[in-house]
C-alpha cells in the first residue's frame, strides 16, 4: 500500500479569506519522496476544489498514487445517518449534503441546513451554533440549550482524541461543524470524479485514497518546528504532508489498517508518539552514523579507490530544502524532481517567418489565396484557416486551425492576396509540434542536479516558477596550530602564515556553499573543544587543517578519538597521508593535512566530492583527459601521486619540484597529474592523465 504523493488539505467552513495569505483558512500542500512543496493559499472553498481538482488529475496523468487528507469529520456519530437518510451508509450522508448544500465565496445555507436537520430529532439539537444576527428555527445559539436529541456528543475518534471538537458546534472557537457540512459535498465530488477510496469505509484500491486527518495529533512537533513568520495553518499541512511522505511503507499501512468503521477515523490515531518522532526527524535529514568513516584499519594504506568508494556508499544529505523562484535557484540542488507545467513549446508554431498551410504541396507551381489576417507569437489568429489557403504567419506564432505546414517567406512571392511557390515541401516543414521539446507530466529535471544557468530557461520554458531546493551548505573551515598566524601580522622565526584558512574559504565559496570561517585554534584541547562545539551549532560541515595524525601536538585527531567516531585514514596518497575524520555533535568533521599542497589536494580528491553530496547533489568524479607527457617520472608502486601540472603546446609539464611545502605551485598549475598505484615510468610523449582544475569546479 504505497503512495507517490501526499496531499494534505486544511479546510474552512467560512467565508472568502481575500487575496492575502492569512490563518483560518484553506491551505493545501503535497509532498513526494519526503520532500514537501511549499503550502497553496486558497481563498474560498470554490477556488480550492478546482485547485485540488486539477491536482489529482495532474497527478494521476502522470501515473502517481494520491494519498490526500482533509481536516474535518467524515462521519457523524451512530445513528445519525438513520434519521436523516434512513441508512447508516457514510456516503448517504455525503450525497445528502452534496444535493442540499448551496455554497458561494460570501455566503452559504449551512446554518439554515443545520436548524432544518435539528427539525426531524426529537427535542433541541444536535447541531448549536448560530452564527448569524437573524434567528434560525431549530438551531440554538448555546449548547446548554440542547435537549433530548438522542445524539452521542462525540465520533469514537473524538473521545478518543484528546481535545477534539464534536461535530455538532457551528460556530464560536474551535468549531468544526461548519467544515464538515461545506467539506462533505466537495469529498463526495472527488469520489466520484476520480473514483476514489474513502478511508475507513472501503479498501484503498484506487489511485486516489481520501483519508481524514487532524493536525492536532502532531501538536507538540508542529509547535517545535514552525517557522518564524510562517501561518500556523500552512506550517501544519506542511509539516503533515512532509510526514507522511517520509514515513516507511509499514508504518503508513499500520495506521490504516483498521477495521471499517460508519462514523470514520482519524489516520493515526492512537500512534500520536510515533507520529511525532516522524514528523520531528522529517524536518531534518538524518544525521550520518557513528561509524560512517570506519574503514578496516590494517597495517596497509588505505588506497584511494577505496576511500572514494567508502565516502560515495556512507554519505548522504544531510541539509534540509526550501522552495526557491526560478529566479534565486542558480547553483542550488534540486531536492526533488521537477516536473513540466505544460509543454513546451505548449502549442504547434512557426519554425520561420513565411505562410502557413495544411501539406504537403506537390512539386512545381504552387498557389494559395491569403486569409485576412495574420498569426504572430503572442498573437494568434482566431479563426480556422480553409483547405486550399494560406495565411502569413511568424517566427513562434501558434499554427491556426487548419495549417501543419510552413512555406519559408524568401521562397515565396506575394502579391494581390495570393502567394505562389515551387513545391515540393513536404507536410510538417518549418513547423514545431506541441511538446516536441518537453511535455506536461515529464520529468524534466531530476533530484540531485545542480542548477545552471540553462536548466534555469528549460524549468521556466516549462511553465514552472518555483523548485524545491536544498538548502546551501554550511561549511565550516578551521586552522589549528600555535604556530599560524594571519596575513599581514608580524611573525617570529618560529611561526608560518596562516595559507590555507584563505584558500580553503574561498575553494568552498566557490562552490556554491556558504562558508563559515572558524578562524585558527592552538594547540590547547580545551579551545579546540569549545571552537568545535560552537562550530557544530552554525555548520552542516567543517574542514580543518592540521592536527590530522597522531602526534603529541595532534589534538584534532585525539578530541575525535574521544567522541568514537575517529577514522584516522593513512591514504596510499601523495601528498596527504594522514586524513582524520569523524562526527562532532553529529557534524561531520575532515581533518586535512597541515601543509597547504597536501590540504588542497585532499580538498580536490576526496572534499569535492564528498560535500556536494552532503550538500543534496550526486555523487561525482573529476572529468580527466589523456595527454602526452611533457616530463619523466620513475614512480614506486603503493601510492596513487597527483603532480601539480599545466598544459603547454600540448603537453603536459609538471612543478619543478615535488616537494608539498612549495605551495607556489598551486599558483604555478591549472590542474593535476594522476598516476595510479602502480610502478610506473613517464617518459616524454606517453600519455598521462590531466585533471584540469575547471573538473573540480575550480
Amino acid at each position: 500500500m504505497t503512495f507517490d504523493t501526499i496531499l494534505m488539505v486544511d479546510w474552512s467552513g467560512g467565508n472568502d479569506r481575500g487575496s492575502t495569505p492569512k490563518k483560518d483558512a484553506i491551505w493545501a500542500c503535497a509532498a513526494r519522496n519526503g520532500v514537501a512543496d511549499e503550502p497553496v493559499y486558497l481563498r474560498n472553498r470554490q477556488v480550492a476544489e478546482r485547485w485540488i481538482t486539477d491536482f489529482l488529475q495532474a497527478e494521476r496523468e502522470i501515473g502517481r498514487r494520491i494519498l490526500a487528507g482533509f481536516d474535518f469529520a467524515f462521519g457523524y456519530p451512530a445513528g445519525f445517518g438513520r434519521v436523516l437518510t434512513g441508512s447508516d451508509d457514510p456516503f448517504d450522508i455525503w450525497d445528502w449534503f452534496e444535493k442540499r448544500v448551496t455554497d458561494a465565496p460570501d455566503n452559504n445555507n449551512r446554518f439554515d441546513l443545520a436548524g432544518q436537520i435539528n427539525a426531524r430529532f426529537p427535542g433541541i439539537g444536535p447541531f448549536w451554533g448560530n452564527g448569524l444576527k437573524r434567528d434560525i428555527a431549530d438551531l440554538p445559539r448555546k449548547g446548554l440549550d440542547r435537549t433530548g436529541h438522542q445524539m452521542a456528543e462525540k465520533r469514537q475518534a473524538e473521545q478518543q482524541a484528546k481535545g477534539a471538537f464534536p461535530v455538532w458546534q457551528l460556530s464560536g472557537a474551535g468549531a468544526v461543524g461548519g467544515q464538515v457540512i461545506m467539506g462533505l459535498p466537495m469529498l463526495a465530488r472527488l469520489r466520484r470524479r476520480f473514483a476514489a477510496s474513502v478511508w475507513p469505509f472501503e479498501a484503498l484500491t484506487s489511485d486516489v485514497a481520501i483519508v481524514e486527518i487532524w493536525p492536532s495529533l502532531i501538536a507538540k512537533a508542529m509547535t517545535a518546528t514552525q517557522p518564524e513568520g510562517r501561518i500556523k495553518d500552512a506550517h501544519q499541512v506542511w509539516l503533515l504532508a512532509q510526514t507522511i511522505s517520509s514515513l516507511p511503507a509499514q508504518d503508513l499501512h499500520q495506521m490504516l489498517d483498521i477495521p471499517a468503521n460508519p462514523e470514520g477515523s482519524i489516520l493515526g490515531l492512537g500512534q500520536e508518539e510515533m507520529l511525532t518522532r516522524a514528523a520531528l526527524a522529517a524536518v531534518a535529514p538524518p544525521p550520518l552514523r557513528n561509524d560512517c568513516f570506519a574503514m578496516p584499519q590494517g597495517a596497509y594504506w588505505t588506497p584511494v579507490s577505496d576511500a572514494l568508494d567508502h565516502l560515495q556508499t556512507q554519505l548522504h544529505a544531510v541539509t534540509g530544502t526550501e522552495e526557491l523562484p526560478i529566479a534565486d535557484a542558480a547553483g542550488r540542488f534540486l531536492a526533488q524532481d521537477v516536473v513540466a507545467a505544460r509543454s513546451h513549446p505548449p502549442a504547434p508554431n512557426a519554425a520561420v517567418d513565411g505562410y502557413g498551410f495544411a501539406g504537403p504541396a506537390a512539386a512545381g507551381l504552387q498557389t494559395f489565396p491569403l486569409v485576412d489576417g495574420r498569426s504572430a507569437a503572442g498573437q494568434p489568429y482566431d479563426g480556422a484557416v480553409p483547405a486550399g489557403q494560406a495565411i502569413r504567419i511568424l517566427t513562434g506564432a501558434n499554427l491556426p486551425d487548419g495549417v501543419d505546414t510552413v512555406v519559408l517567406q524568401e521562397d515565396v512571392s506575394a502579391e494581390n492576396g495570393r502567394v505562389a511557390f515551387h513545391g515540393p515541401l513536404k507536410k510538417g516543414a518549418n513547423a514545431r509540434d506541441a511538446g516536441e521539446d518537453m511535455l506536461a507530466g515529464a520529468v524534466i529535471m531530476t533530484a540531485q542536479r545542480r542548477l545552471t544557468p540553462a536548466d534555469l530557461a528549460t524549468i521556466t520554458a516549462a511553465g514552472v516558477g518555483l523548485v524545491t531546493v536544498r538548502k546551501r551548505l554550511r561549511v565550516g573551515v578551521l586552522s589549528t596550530g600555535d604556530e599560524l598566524r594571519e596575513a599581514g601580522a608580524s611573525a617570529g622565526p618560529g611561526h608560518i602564515y596562516d595559507a590555507n584558512r584563505p584558500m580553503l574559504c574561498a575553494t568552498v565559496k566557490g562552490w556554491g556553499y556558504d562558508v563559515v570561517d572558524l578562524g585558527r585554534a592552538p594547540d590547547d584541547r580545551p579551545a579546540l573543544r569549545s571552537i568545535l562545539d560552537d562550530a557544530a551549532s552554525r555548520c552542516d560541515v567543517i574542514l580543518t587543517s592540521g592536527g590530522a595524525s597522531a602526534g603529541d601536538e595532534d589534538h584534532m585527531s585525539a578530541l575525535l578519538e574521544g567522541t568514537g567516531t575517529l577514522a584516522l585514514w593513512r591514504m596510499a596518497i601523495k601528498p596527504g597521508r594522514p586524513l582524520a575524520l569523524g562526527l562532532w555533535q553529529d557534524t561531520p568533521v575532515f581533518g586535512l593535512p597541515g601543509n597547504p599542497v597536501a590540504a588542497m589536494v585532499c580538498t580536490l580528491i576526496f572534499a569535492h566530492p564528498a560535500l556536494q553530496v552532503l550538500g543534496g547533489g550526486a555523487w561525482t568524479a573529476p572529468q580527466g583527459y589523456m595527454m602526452p607527457a611533457g616530463f619523466s617520472k620513475s614512480k614506486k608502486e603503493g601510492r596513487r601521486e597527483y603532480l601539480r601540472a599545466r598544459l603547454t603546446d600540448g603537453l603536459v609539464e609538471i612543478f619543478a619540484s615535488e616537494g608539498s611545502g612549495r605551495v607556489s605551485g598551486l599558483s604555478w598549475a591549472t590542474g593535476l597529474v594522476e598516476l595510479g598505484d602502480h610502478a610506473q615510468e613517464v617518459v616524454p610523449g606517453d600519455p598521462v592523465k590531466f585533471l584540469p582544475f575547471k573538473s573540480f569546479d575550480l
